[in-house]
């Protein structure tokens, strides 16, 4: 009877996690950093030009996005810094952001 009940559970919580408004589990830290980015506002920095200030641009980033520890500041407090890399038509792009607990702040895209 237990094992009848959790296997039910069990389908029903994998259903969930494949599906389109499933759970998202991130067990990785490249996973759980731009899950925690993707969660605050979006703010852009001085130094991002107005043509790169797209909002689908930065999600990308933040959805499919590498982050490169090594160059990252992840000891700073309260802002740690972080350098995502993203491919995009074959091309690497680099976003330097500044993960706040009040926001996000794009400061470099390149």
């Amino acid at each position: 009877m237990g094992l009848s009940i959790g296997i039910v559970f069990l389908v029903f919580f994998l259903k969930k996690k494949s599906g389109e408004s499933g759970i998202e589990f991130c067990y990785f830290p490249n996973c759980r950093v731009l899950k925690d980015m993707r969660s605050k506002p979006l703010i852009f920095g001085e130094q991002v030009p107005v043509q790169l200030r797209d909002t689908l641009l930065v999600q990308s980033f933040l959805k499919d996005g590498d982050i490169d520890f090594e160059q990252s500041d992840t000891k700073s407090e309260p802002c740690k810094t972080y350098s995502v890399w993203f491919s995009e038509d074959g091309q690497q792009k680099e976003m330097v952001a500044k993960n706040c607990p009040d926001g996000l702040t794009v400061e470099v895209i390149r």
